[in-house]
């Protein structure tokens, strides 16, 4: 009768071997922990107790807690700010479709909206490159140093374990009279006890040293992270302030363009000003009745006869008509009635310069009461 014989490679069968013993070590590693976990929970054996580490987990458990919530918060908050960047350029674009060409400041107007969205992208840069990197390096070593944690509690269990077993041994060794202890097998649990009771001490050790250091590192963390996430906020919002606040002014001349060309187009249409007459002085004025005007609550005392009140100017005013007063920002006006109530236009004061003389027109909106 033939055989067949079934020659394979040696070293391919020493690892499977090797595969499988290494299998069986670990299924009966499993089964051993299991097994003194329950007798502990049952009370049948005692478990190490070590309080001052303990102490330290309840500060590493708090401290990655604060950290998973902190980066959980930040990503949001980075999320909102990148949506509201999209947001804001949506609407300064639109606003500069809205704003025509030949309007006063559209080319500014332009360069404001597009420096506003460079500053938005280089807040969001920020804060993800010096705030939110740092902030993930920092959370990802909980993890390992949580991986350390567990593994110190199995070779914690490997050692309550191996001492009982040890202690058995010891207690089994002594027998009646005239029997002897079984030294080898007295010696066999010490060697195993001492083992794992060296791996255990290792990490145990280790962990003991790198716990209280995670944990006091959490206050330069908050120093170094703090202060770059600060620095971007205070400074985005600084400039972008400044970006409106020139904005603000564009609108501005826009509203006082617009109010003069309102004013030339009535006047075309046939509301008429009140006639330039240059000899008109202080004292023809102290002669004109008083009309009912809006004193802005303005000083009245101690005026010359027939001034309501007096105005300084606020901003430079270039006269676009010949009954309009030209004046430089900081000289004073004198407030008077105009000579006819019925041509007195909104907006628009008649004035005498006290440097000159000169009385004409000119835009309430580049004054304040004095």
């Amino acid at each position: 009768m033939n055989q067949l014989l079934c020659i394979g490679d040696p070293s391919q069968n020493v690892m499977a071997e090797s595969k499988g013993s290494l299998i069986a070590k670990s299924v009966s590693k499993h089964a051993g922990r299991a097994k003194e976990k329950f007798l502990q929970n049952l009370g049948k054996v005692d478990r190490t107790e070590d309080e001052i580490f303990n102490e330290h987990l309840q500060n590493f458990s708090k401290q990655q807690n604060s950290a998973n919530k902190l980066q959980k918060e930040f990503n949001n908050y980075i999320r909102c700010v990148r949506a509201v960047q999209v947001a804001s350029k949506s609407l300064m674009d639109t606003l500069n479709e809205m704003y025509e060409s030949q309007w006063v400041g559209h080319d500014h107007m332009c360069t404001d909206s597009n420096n506003l969205d460079m500053l938005w992208s280089d807040y969001t840069h920020k804060l993800a490159d010096q705030v939110l990197i740092p902030l993930n390096t920092y959370q990802a070593q909980f993890a390992e140093t949580r991986k350390k944690i567990d593994k110190r509690n199995r070779k914690l269990v490997d050692y309550d374990s191996q001492r009982h077993s040890n202690q058995l041994a010891n207690n089994n060794g002594v027998g009646g009279a005239g029997k002897k202890k079984d030294e080898a097998k007295m010696m066999k649990a010490k060697e195993q006890f001492d083992e794992v009771k060296r791996k255990f001490d290792l990490i145990n050790t280790e962990l003991h040293d790198e716990l209280p250091a995670l944990y006091n590192s959490r206050v330069l963390f908050l120093i170094t992270n703090l202060q770059p996430y600060f620095a971007a906020e205070q400074l985005f919002h600084s400039e972008s302030s400044k970006v409106f606040s020139e904005m603000e002014s564009i609108v501005d001349k826009l509203a006082t363009d617009y109010q003069h060309q309102s004013k030339m187009l009535n006047y075309f249409l046939g509301n008429k000003k009140p006639s330039n007459n240059v000899a008109n002085n202080i004292q023809s004025a102290s002669q004109s009745p008083v009309s009912p005007i809006s004193m802005n609550g303005a000083t009245t005392d101690n005026l010359p006869p027939g001034v309501l009140y007096r105005v300084v100017a606020t901003y430079k005013y270039d006269a676009e008509d010949t009954d309009e007063l030209s004046f430089e920002k900081g000289e004073i006006i004198s407030v008077v009635p105009y000579d006819d109530p019925e041509t007195q236009e909104e907006g628009w004061l008649i004035g005498i310069k006290e440097n000159t003389g000169e009385k004409k027109m000119f835009p309430a909106n580049f004054t304040r009461p004095l």
